[in-house]
């Protein structure tokens, strides 16, 4: 089962770009961030059109999450973490094949500090909350999506620029620590613990071309899927399609 997460930054004005890949790689499960798109816009018909059935949660100009799954309908198990009550559209939650996917799109949290950032920390702890009573169950979870986290220096390019950046001070990167801490596997610093990987590129001063990224978007796994994971890679060339999201799809392979 290949199991992925792309921040697709606006799915219906980059929906030739998602269905593009979608037909290249064929993930079996695919989580998506930034939809960008009230519920009643999400492009459904589209997607059953290729192959995947879908569960969503629509948010107008903001956020927006969805899981998809090849030739199958998602049964969704949650909308929204436990506590949550910003009526912001950051998490969705179904069961795929047997496997529990949270999809998540965490706070960016800027400018730091300030009320943005506080906020992105008490999303942070409802989700440390959610993800510690999923693991008690002992069924095999992924949770995916953008963290908006840079979990270490090998995460960033030119790590001295963001030292006070939403995505890269120590309370945020001390969060993701506990998430792991819980038993989660980061799955792509498991396969690649010394390699510089990124998943996105801004837009501005030729990031893509300079590769200076970052990496923003993960795969978590619980202990039971660790032992079945076979593979984790970025779609890196999809950022340099025309009209391409600012990220790249991150996948995994669970045997």
């Amino acid at each position: 089962m290949r199991i992925a997460t792309f921040n697709v930054n606006g799915v219906n004005g980059r929906l030739p770009v998602l269905l593009r890949w979608l037909e290249e790689a064929r993930p079996d499960v695919v989580c998506l961030q930034e939809l960008k798109a009230a519920s009643a816009r999400f492009p459904a018909a589209a997607l059953e059109a290729a192959g995947y059935g879908a569960v969503w949660h629509g948010q107008k100009s903001w956020n927006g999450v969805a899981i998809l799954a090849r030739g199958a309908e998602p049964v969704q198990t949650r909308q929204d973490l436990p506590g949550v009550q910003d009526g912001e559209s950051r998490y969705i939650e179904a069961a795929v094949e047997g496997v529990l996917v949270g999809c998540l799109y965490l706070p960016n949290g800027n400018p730091a500090p300030g009320p943005k950032f506080a906020a992105k920390l008490a999303w942070f702890d409802h989700l440390l909350n959610h993800a510690e009573e999923v693991l008690r169950h002992d069924v095999p979870v992924v949770l995916a999506g953008d963290f908006n986290v840079m979990p270490t220096d090998l995460d960033v390019h030119r790590p001295e620029r963001w030292r006070e950046d939403a995505l890269c001070r120590p309370e945020v990167r001390a969060a993701f620590a506990r998430l792991l801490a819980q038993g989660w596997t980061d799955s792509i610093r498991h396969l690649y613990p010394e390699d510089r990987i990124y998943t996105f590129w801004d837009y501005l001063r030729n990031a893509w071309e300079r590769d200076a990224g970052l990496r923003l978007d993960h795969l978590l796994l619980s202990p039971s899927l660790l032992t079945r994971l076979k593979g984790a890679g970025v779609d890196r060339h999809v950022r340099g399609w025309e009209k391409a999201s600012d990220h790249a799809p991150v996948w995994i392979a669970i045997d």
